[in-house]
């Protein structure tokens, strides 16, 4: 009787975890490109920033392999897009533009793009 509960709490186990693999898989597809880069040319952010080269401000790569791993990584983002906060470039102390998006979904898919690359 011990073994049958056993195998039954087994069998839980491992469709939950691969229920949360599944979940994990698709919120990681649901990224959508050409919604991010709209953002992306709507605020101008190419004028300080690139995928891949540094520009007065820091590739998305750089970004992203930055908070590469880090839990805090989505709301760091989600502050440093929606606060304005002081930057300095060349020496220059200016505010940082802030993204203006219609809604928080917009603006977090704007983060994960930004955390792909």
């Amino acid at each position: 009787m011990n073994q049958i509960k056993f195998s039954v709490v087994v069998v839980r186990g491992v469709v939950a975890l691969s229920l949360s693999i599944a979940a994990a898989s698709i919120c990681a597809q649901a990224l959508d490109i050409p919604a991010a880069e709209a953002v992306v040319i709507a605020n101008k952010c190419g004028k300080c920033h690139s995928i891949d080269k540094q520009k007065d401000g820091p590739s998305f790569k750089k970004t992203a392999s930055k908070y590469k791993g880090r839990a805090d990584a989505e709301a760091k983002l989600v502050t440093h897009l929606t606060t304005g906060p002081t930057i300095e470039i060349d020496g220059v102390k200016e505010q940082h533009l802030k993204v203006k998006v219609k809604d928080e979904t917009a603006l977090k898919n704007l983060i994960a793009y930004i955390l792909s690359r």
